[in-house]
């Protein structure tokens, strides 16, 4: 017998409203330009330039890579739903963006929180940096974080997978996730939902529990220096908590509670998914005049190429 009734999803989006639709197409279609062409960006500076070799560099180019990757699960179709009238995903579909989105999420989580260790350790122990913070421990640590983005949507999928649903089949949100499928389902979901919580709120609590006590370190030995060089790590510190806040407030916020939904669920993920990562490039890139000169001379050999 059969018990699961639904091969589809409809998908409510972020408004029912075509004139305001219309409006968030245009926003969100140049947000998420944005967000390709600045990690791109960013990516193509790293990988050809002989001088950004540093270790915040090779984690700033994953970072890139993977805001990409995470904002291309949910942007697309969540863009061209906001144009037409049916709304829907197939259940593999959803199973298949939940997991993605996850994946890259959790990778996410992680690779932030090894840049405020890398951070760390480059300030409070600058002489022994080199050392502490090789090519090899750079490649373990995103490793790591690779694989711990791996497993956390394994559980993820495995808990959607066993949710039965027999209608209805519509979705209070513009992407597939854990939340919302447990409204929909028709069995009990409570150690399911504790269980979610306890999978992705323990994840993004304690990682960023870790980022706040690296940058508070790093705040903390850096209030009484006057260097020039100083201020401008605190100034970029400080910016990059911003990000942190952004990322991690939502994920909190959304995940460490029971199985209940909230209207502001929407709004609130479009921080995590959109926002941040068209953010992440101009935080992360503008406080490095490094970054900035290899961008302006690709860019510079760009204009040259096409003027001839």
């Amino acid at each position: 017998e059969n018990k699961n009734n639904v091969t589809e999803f409809i998908l409510h989006g972020l408004t029912r409203d075509k004139t305001v639709a219309k409006v968030c197409f245009s926003l969100f279609l140049v947000f998420y330009a944005t967000i390709i062409l600045g990690n791109l960006l960013i990516i193509i500076a790293i990988k050809t330039s002989e001088q950004l070799n540093s270790p915040m560099c090779f984690f700033l180019s994953y970072l890139s890579f993977i805001d990409i990757s995470y904002s291309t699960v949910t942007s697309p179709k969540f863009i061209y739903d906001l144009l037409v009238e049916k709304t829907t995903i197939s259940f593999v579909g959803c199973i298949a963006q939940l997991f993605a989105g996850h994946l890259f999420g959790c990778t996410e989580i992680f690779l932030l929180t090894v840049m405020a260790y890398d951070r760390c350790i480059a300030i409070g122990k600058p002489l022994h940096y080199t050392n502490i913070v090789n090519k090899h421990v750079c490649g373990w640590l995103v490793a790591a974080s690779w694989v711990g983005g791996f497993v956390h949507p394994v559980v993820q999928t495995l808990l959607a997978i066993q949710l039965l649903f027999c209608g209805p089949n519509e979705i209070d949100h513009y992407f597939c996730d854990v939340r919302p499928l447990l409204k929909l389902a028709c069995t009990d979901t409570y150690i399911i939902g504790v269980t979610v919580a306890a999978n992705s709120g323990v994840i993004s609590l304690s990682c960023f529990v870790v980022l706040v006590v690296s940058y508070a370190i790093i705040l903390v030995s850096l209030r009484t220096c006057s260097s020039k060089g100083c201020l401008k790590a605190l100034y970029t510190c400080a910016s990059h908590i911003t990000v942190v806040v952004l990322f991690f407030g939502p994920c909190i916020f959304i995940y460490m509670r029971p199985s209940t939904t909230f209207s502001a669920d929407k709004m609130v993920s479009v921080f995590h998914t959109i926002i941040t990562p068209m953010l992440n490039p101009l935080i992360y890139t503008l406080r490095n005049e490094e970054v900035k000169n290899t961008m302006k001379n690709l860019w510079s050999r760009k204009v040259k190429r096409s003027e001839k």
